[in-house]
């Protein structure tokens, strides 16, 4: 499902280190002084993640629209102290309080001219790399559908590794600070990437050829592909829209305006398909709405011929609460959402409306959350951003089954099918940090502790087809991937990389393996 983290949103995810409470409590009262630049500060200190023009990189635009839930005292705290579950460091030992104040006040101050990005600027940027008819079998003899797609975040790369022999196939550039994992065609030959500045990109995995590219927004969350692989949907951050496009040319089709009733408009936290549904799903970030776009093709037909294309107008569901953060059941009539506060809520999409809430605690990483068997009923298993424990779910009554206790918060946590365990990182623990835990699926325990590369952070896990190897990144730009036997849980491999934030196995992927995210 999900794989994201919620920004400071930006400077936010780019300016932090640790600071006191005390610390942060002089800095709010701390004077402000005429003679500080605010924006040189930026320039030293946020351009980098956040864009030298607040339009965002690596980390979210800084701007007041993008800043309506982060009131003023709260941005003073997270530029000097940091945001928990983001890579928003500290800067209050680097800035006295004058300078966090002038900082502050730079990114709540509205850009003179907002930047456009509709229609004539997509069309305007779409590049299309390959022309002519490729072949419609892979031109390596590896299993196609047992590759994964790493994502190496250290130099802006991608690998195609063979899940067998466990070798690179290829290595290409990508665009910069690739965000949320990428998504594939039903028959696991194209893979979509998004870029935090808004490509996308297609590439054909068979052919290893990179096809066609196009800049769909300023600051852009994530992307997904439809369950028949005719359309992808692109959620941004800025400007507040979402995107249609054509997969077979990344041609855009639609810009649907993300507002309220009351014209209140807001930025979409993440977007996902709903195969069985038929629609794509997005949870909005300054709205308390939910948004449900049909792509059935059977809407209707224009002649004997032609399927009519979908109007990818929402149907709009009202809820109680932000959702940050989400996750399907398996038949994805339910959503289980949660907001930064962690409050917890079970959505009914068929009768749209809320069923129940649920007990989520700290803040839960549901779209790392997966889901097994255990004695007879589904449950559901989250990380925790902020607490060490991995929350277990009944999800016929939806009442908690267990807290697990852990080593630390965690970010990722996978499975498959064929293991009785479940896998979970440390990854925004205080220490620990380079320990995966092993969770026995049934007695709901941590059994073992594997540290794979050790002083090094530990993450994001994915297994084979068959499940019976386990792959674990090292999240640093002089990382690898540690491959483990799933059963004895002894390293077979080391690969090296660079800094590989996540890779993706393509069965898993397109089968909606639950030990996964979709």
């Amino acid at each position: 499902m999900m794989y994201r983290l919620t920004p400071l949103t930006g400077l936010l995810l780019g300016l932090f280190a640790a600071s006191s409470f005390a610390a942060a409590a002089d800095i709010a009262t701390a004077p402000a002084e005429a003679k500080i630049d605010g924006n040189a500060l930026y320039q030293a200190n946020c351009a980098s993640c956040h864009g030298a023009d607040r339009l965002g990189l690596n980390g979210p635009a800084l701007l007041p629209g993008n800043l309506e839930r982060l009131r003023r005292p709260d941005a003073i705290k997270t530029i000097a102290e940091g945001r928990i579950a983001t890579q928003m460091p500290g800067f209050g030992d680097k800035l006295n309080g004058a300078e966090v104040k002038a900082l502050t006040e730079l990114i709540y101050t509205p850009l003179a001219t907002t930047p456009a990005w509709g229609m004539r600027e997509m069309r305007a940027s779409r590049i299309v790399h390959q022309t002519g008819k490729l072949q419609d079998k892979p031109v390596f003899k590896a299993d196609p559908l047992n590759l994964f797609v790493v994502v190496e975040l250290g130099d802006h790369h991608a690998t195609i590794l063979d899940g067998d022999k466990f070798e690179p196939i290829t290595r290409f550039s990508t665009r910069y600070a690739l965000h949320g994992g990428p998504k594939f065609s039903p028959d696991g030959r194209y893979v979509y990437f998004a870029s935090r500045d808004g490509w996308v990109a297609k590439y054909d995995i068979w052919n290893l050829k990179l096809i066609s590219e196009i800049r769909v927004g300023i600051n852009t969350r994530n992307l997904a592909i439809s369950s028949d692989g005719r359309y992808a949907m692109i959620a941004n951050y800025l400007p507040h829209t979402m995107v249609v496009l054509d997969t077979k040319d990344l041609t855009p089709l639609k810009i649907v305006d993300v507002t309220d009733d009351s014209g209140k408009s807001s930025r979409v936290s993440a977007v996902y398909d709903a195969a069985p549904r038929k629609s794509f799903i997005a949870a909005l970030k300054d709205i308390p709405e939910v948004w449900e776009f049909s792509y059935d093709g059977k809407a209707g037909k224009l002649n004997s011929k032609k399927i009519e294309e979908p109007s990818f107008q929402p149907r709009r569901l009202r809820l109680d609460d932000y959702l940050d953060d989400f996750f399907f059941d398996g038949s994805y009539k339910h959503l289980i959402g949660s907001s930064r506060g962690g409050v917890g809520q079970v959505i009914d999409l068929d009768a749209g409306k809320k069923l129940t809430s649920v007990a989520l605690p700290g803040m839960p990483h549901l779209g790392s959350g997966i889901t097994w068997e255990y004695q007879g009923k589904p449950v559901l298993a989250t990380p925790n951003l902020k607490e060490g424990v991995v929350t277990v779910v009944d999800m016929n009554t939806w009442q908690t089954e267990k807290q697990i206790p852990t080593l630390g918060p965690g970010f990722f946590m996978r499975s498959h099918e064929n293991t009785p365990y479940a896998w979970v990182d440390v990854f925004n623990g205080s220490k620990d940090r380079d320990v995966i835990q092993i969770i026995d699926k049934q007695k709901l325990e941590v059994i073992a502790e594997l540290r794979p590369s050790p002083g090094k952070v530990a993450a994001h896990t994915e297994f084979t087809r068959d499940g019976k190897y386990a792959l674990v990144s090292i999240w640093e730009n002089d990382g690898e991937l540690v491959i483990y036997d799933a059963k004895t849980l002894q390293v077979v491999k080391r690969l090296p990389m660079r800094k590989p934030s996540g890779k993706y196995n393509i069965f898993n992927k397109i089968s909606r393996s639950a030990g996964t995210s979709h």
